[in-house]
């Protein structure tokens, strides 16, 4: 197979993103059911996040058939091209089960090293990446290097925004103990921030910085699938983007924000997951 630029990759993504919205927005006007449960009992999974993700894999095997795949609901597999395909076919589900306007398709290619790292996301160069929110029809897409958008409006984050005028947005986890101790976090955070937002959709909630409807958004307990499209949108937009102490954005704590607000919000909410007895 030749290789394919960025550009090309892109298109990819987006064609298939596109189709895939356009399933689970059709399955969503037919009824939700829950196929199973995941971590917890609140952690559901559908029975069109298993459709889509079949159906996203399966364009892609025709499509790039040398290339791995990386999803939430299905087997890795590592592929021969370098490329890697990292999907999440409903991020957001609770919010698509019960019909709030907030879930997108996210699909990004990243690039792996020759031996390995295929589902370990500190070792990928991430290249193309594509959100889609189907009920709105919001397109959000990056390329590295050649900056995010949202439809053809390039994408630019806020920038100098003092940590006391800061919108930031946030997510739980689906264990109750751990959102117990997340509850402390939000409780030391707020009286220095403008407010909190919590959407439901990661891959949404780094377009949103992106796009300047936030000014920062963290969470931890991300899966690659949750994050690598949407960090590469919000990087290329502007942000800062990664974790605590210098390390990448990891299932530990994703943090992005423009640099300034970075700044001051990282080592904050660090001291905080700190007190609130959360691993770092």
């Amino acid at each position: 197979m030749t290789a394919a630029s960025s550009l090309d990759l892109l298109e990819i993504a987006r064609s298939i993103a596109l189709e895939a919205g356009a399933l689970i927005k059709k399955r969503r006007a037919e009824g939700v059911t829950v196929a199973a449960t995941k971590s917890s009992p609140q952690d559901v999974v559908t029975f069109a996040d298993r459709e889509s993700e079949d159906f996203i894999r399966g364009r892609l095997a025709e499509l790039r058939p040398d290339d791995g795949f990386f999803g939430e609901e299905s087997d890795a597999t590592s592929g021969t091209s370098g490329i890697t395909w990292v999907v999440d076919p409903i991020d957001g589900t609770v919010n698509y089960l019960y019909d709030i306007p907030q879930y997108a398709v996210s699909i990004a290619a990243v690039r792996v090293p020759a031996v390995g790292g295929s589902t370990d996301a500190s070792t990928w160069t991430a290249l193309a990446g594509c959100v889609v929110n189907p009920v709105t029809g919001e397109v959000f897409t990056a390329t590295a290097g050649g900056g995010s958008f949202l439809g053809t409006r390039r994408l630019q984050v806020n920038t100098d925004v003092a940590l006391a005028q800061a919108l930031v947005g946030t997510g739980f986890s689906y264990t109750a103990d751990l959102r117990v101790k997340q509850g402390r976090v939000i409780t030391g955070l707020v009286g220095s921030i403008r407010d909190i937002r919590r959407a439901g959709s990661a891959a949404l909630d780094l377009c949103f910085v992106a796009a300047g409807r936030l000014d920062a958004y963290f969470e931890r307990g991300l899966s690659p699938w949750d994050h690598a499209a949407g960090a590469l949108i919000a990087r290329e937009a502007g942000a800062w983007v990664g974790g605590f102490e210098g390390a990448a954005e990891s299932t530990i704590m994703t943090i992005a924000a423009g640099p300034s607000l970075a700044g001051e919000l990282v080592p904050l909410v660090h001291g905080l997951h700190r007190e609130a007895g959360l691993p770092l």
